[in-house]
This record gives C-alpha cells, structure tokens and sequence, in this order.
C-alpha cells in the first residue's frame, strides 16, 4: 500500500563549477555575477555567488510544462507557452462560464485556475485582474506548493572568474555593410564555481487543495498525476539546469549530497541549510524529535550523489500525495 507523502523537503550541497546561472546585469562590456551577504552560524558576515529561488523556480517549471504536455495534464495556454503570467483573467472566466458557476467569491476563481492548470496549482500564482463582475477576484492569490530558497555559496568555497568573449568574424564571405553581422561586441562574463547549499519544499498535501474554500478542487487520481510530475521535474531540474548562459557554459555539476527529508503526517519534513556545517546531524536529531512528539512522521534520508538522490525520488514518486479530511 503507497504511503501517502504531506511535504517533501531536501537541504544540501551542491558543487557546481565552470557555470553561470544567474547574474545581476552589465556594467557596460562586464556581465557582473550575482552575489549575496551571508551570517554564517558564528554570526560572521561573508560575501558569497548566489543563484536566486527565482531561476530554480524557472527550471522546474521548464521541466513541469514539458512533462504536463507530454503527459496530457491540464494547462493553460499561458503555462504552455511558459508566459510567467501564467493564465489570463479571460481563459479564467470562459472556464467558470462553461463549468456553470456563479463567478461570485475569490475561492471560484482559485477553485477554476486549480482545476485548469497544473502550474497554477503547483507554482502559484496571483491574479491581479477582475475576472468578469467578480469583485473579490482583484488581487486573489494562490501560494505555490514548491517553494526554493536561494542557493548559495558555502563560505571559502566559492570564487567567480571572468572570460573574455568575442565573436569569430569571416571576411572571406564577400558580404560587407551594415547587414553583413560582422560586428563586434566584445564583453567579459563571469565562470563560477563552488559548493552551494540548497534548500526546496514541497507542501504535497495541498496538491489541489484551495486554501479559500478549504475543499480539493481535483479528485484524487489528478493529484497523484501532478505529484507525479513536480517530483519527476524536480529531478530533472538537478540532471539538466537550464538557466542563464547554458548554451556554451552549462554546469559541470561534480557532486550533491545531503539529507530529504518527508513527513507522513502534518508535521513539516524538516530543512535546515548546509551553510551550517551541522546541517545533517541536526536534521536527524529534529526528525528523532518529532518522531517522539507523533510516531512515524517524518523520515529522512541522507544521499551521497546525484544517483542516490534518483533513488530517493524514485521511490517517493511510487507514493502518492497526503489528503486533508475536509467536512
């Protein structure tokens, strides 16, 4: 009999060298890697790289959408087209429309945008538009199930260097002038390297679940298909990073070890960052805790590589989602 998985949580570190994920911008011909300011647990500050919450979150989704398609999962046509807007306030009432429901709360709009879309549900969303007459649909937000922490440089073990890039210019072509796109522009760009720690958590009890109504808005054999999808994203988001610069400075990704952990019942499956150097025997020690307070809540699993943490994923994908009693 499958478990039935509440929240799903991974903290560790991930080593990534010769990459550039995320940046802040240019000043002028440089592109400036993105760095951050840190309290370690001493309470001592340090500067490190970062790659933001937010381009992990673009990676999943990349990966979420194009599993949805494949697998025939809702979606709007926003999310199909990877629109960050995610759906439009008219795709929303032509659905509430032709389901013939009264367009009168804001748990209609959100009981529609989960029913109708995969990514709505899963990343959430916030609709910042009225939905037809609807007065309370103004500003109605769905909080995302899968939530990333920024992941960032362990101290003393990153460092960034920069390259020079140029274009290769033939003048053996014969083609001259304006349009003939031999120009220049000759820029710097950074290469990064280091160990990261990474933080993730999936809240998988509320998979369908509308947080206004306090109902599920799908049945169970949809929720246990869009558990499906975000934990076989989420994989693929580790095997195959897509985001900034990948095209000619995709990561060399050497090693990722750490702890999942995942909860049974409504206790939360701890995180705890590895820029505490502790990290994993406070994990085991809060999971102990916990156990102690509700039998069998939470279980954690270390892993030592990406092919242990497949693993892992492997058999919590055999699971299915936790289900709230809603009377």
């Amino acid at each position: 009999m499958a478990k039935q998985i509440a929240s799903i949580s991974i903290s560790g570190e991930i080593t990534l060298n010769m990459h550039s994920l995320n940046n802040e911008g240019g000043e002028g011909n440089q592109i400036m890697t993105r760095q951050l300011t840190i309290v370690d647990k001493e309470g001592k500050e340090h500067t490190v790289n970062g790659i933001s919450g937010d381009m992990f979150k673009h990676i999943h989704a990349g990966h979420l959408v194009n599993y949805c398609i494949d697998n025939d999962i809702d979606l709007s046509q926003y999310s199909k087209a990877l629109n960050p807007n995610r759906i439009s306030s008219l795709e929303l009432l032509k659905y509430i429309e032709g389901n013939n429901r009264k367009n009168e709360k804001a748990g209609v709009i959100i009981d529609a945008l989960i029913d109708s879309c995969a990514v709505c549900d899963t990343h959430g969303i916030l609709i910042t538009e009225k939905v037809g007459d609807n007065k309370d649909s103004s500003n109605t937000p769905r909080k995302s199930i899968i939530e990333f922490g920024w992941t960032i440089g362990i101290p003393e073990k990153n460092n960034t260097e920069t390259y020079l890039h140029t274009k290769v210019v033939h003048s053996s072509t014969g083609i001259k002038g304006e349009s003939s796109n031999e120009g220049q522009n000759i820029f710097h760009r950074p290469a990064n390297h280091g160990v990261y720690a990474f933080v993730c958590n999936i809240d998988t009890y509320r998979i369908g679940f509308n947080d206004i109504d306090r109902i599920y808005s799908i049945g169970d054999d949809k929720r246990k298909a869009r558990y499906h999808a975000i934990l076989k994203a989420l994989l693929s988001s580790f095997l195959n990073p897509r985001g900034a610069m990948t095209s000619s400075q995709k990561p060399h990704i050497t090693d990722f070890k750490g702890v999942v952990a995942f909860s049974e019942k409504l206790v939360p499956a701890p995180t705890i960052s590895s820029i505490n150097p502790d990290y994993v025997k406070e994990i085991e020690v809060i999971t102990s805790n916990l156990n102690e307070i509700e039998t069998g809540a939470i279980t954690a699993r270390k892993f030592n590589g990406l092919g242990d943490l497949s693993g892992i994923i492997k058999k919590l994908i055999a699971e299915e989602p936790y289900k709230l009693s809603c009377k």
